[in-house]
């Protein structure tokens, strides 16, 4: 079996598929070599084998833990990499990874408080965290809050009875859980708040509430990963940026603030992205005419970048665009 892409160097095998939720799917992949990866990582996985669709998925397994690598993935409506792992991959079919990326781990956090914040599938990296602090950090003192829709939704529900978690319920709390959401009130319950280190993943929202909330209550130390999900281009039409994109011979809007990532996703603009950080480099775009700035030039080339291309998730677009 040939590699799809060097991005993706990679062969793992399904040894087998668990559902978790009535949409969620925990892969169990076996890899006949040692592959590195710390807790809280993710790896860019080649959709259908190939070499143009890559999308990124948190490894939820947990190194010198589990006894397989695993990415547990929600089924997303027309989402290609979703749909693909959900429905068509089954056991004895092969998946070919990127090496292990990001920086959301806690392997190099030296605190002994940590409060870990999760929401729907954001409780992946925190799930493989919170394994690794029990295996090779047992003195820490952990807490979880996680957040979900309805008590059926709690991915890695059998697990869970193993560590100390706050489950809350948005809907239909049964016993076992809280009503509601993430609150001040059940934030001013954990010990020794602005003392601890906290790490939060989830929808944009709940984390930017989150962030701010801890931080009102005195922590120094807030760490996050964003899954992003495009925004619906409402009133897209005659408000915010302007951006024209020449080879598709369309115009479209998006609003102050949004990345170029962004503002093309939100108005069916085709691109591929994959890491969103600013690493693999797959959302390389071409801009004619405006001003931005970039948090990330990695994969450019001097040249690329001096001819104005640009990683799409890390431009920040200053005003109107003009694209390739």
């Amino acid at each position: 079996m040939t590699m799809p892409t060097p991005q993706c160097p990679w062969r793992m095998q399904v040894h087998h598929i668990h559902q978790e939720t009535p949409d969620v799917w925990t892969l169990s992949l076996l890899c006949h070599d040692y592959y590195p990866y710390r807790a809280g990582q993710y790896a860019l996985v080649s959709i259908a084998n190939s070499a143009t669709t890559l999308r990124a998925y948190t490894l939820s397994s947990t190194p010198g833990v589990s006894e397989y690598i695993t990415l547990t993935v929600r089924r997303i409506a027309g989402g290609a990499g979703s749909q693909w792992l959900t429905g068509e991959v089954k056991r004895g079919d092969y998946l070919w990874l990127s090496d292990a990326q990001g920086h959301f781990t806690c392997d190099n956090e030296a605190q002994d408080k940590l409060l870990l914040l999760a929401a729907g599938c954001g409780v992946t990296p925190i799930m493989s965290m919170r394994r690794w602090l029990a295996k090779y950090r047992p003195a820490v003192d952990v807490r979880v809050i996680y957040n979900i829709r309805s008590p059926q939704e709690v991915i890695f529900a059998d697990e869970w009875r193993d560590y100390a978690v706050t489950l809350v319920a948005e809907q239909s709390a049964s016993a076992g859980f809280v009503s509601g959401r993430l609150s001040h009130a059940l934030l001013n319950e954990v010990p020794d708040l602005a003392g601890r280190t906290v790490f939060c993943c989830g929808p944009a929202p709940y984390m930017a509430w989150a962030e701010e909330a801890v931080k009102q209550g005195g922590v120094t130390r807030f760490f996050k990963e964003q899954f992003f999900t495009p925004t619906t281009s409402v009133a897209a039409a005659t408000e915010g940026l302007k951006f024209s994109k020449l080879s598709a011979g369309k115009t479209f809007f998006a609003p102050q603030g949004s990345s170029l990532l962004q503002a093309l996703e939100s108005n069916n603009v085709p691109i591929i992205a994959a890491c969103r950080e600013g690493v693999c480099g797959c959302c390389k775009t071409q801009v004619l005419a405006g001003e931005y700035h970039v948090s990330s030039t990695a994969t450019l080339t001097q040249q690329e970048i001096d001819d104005g291309f640009v990683l799409a998730c890390s431009c920040q677009p200053e005003g109107d665009m003009v694209l390739a």
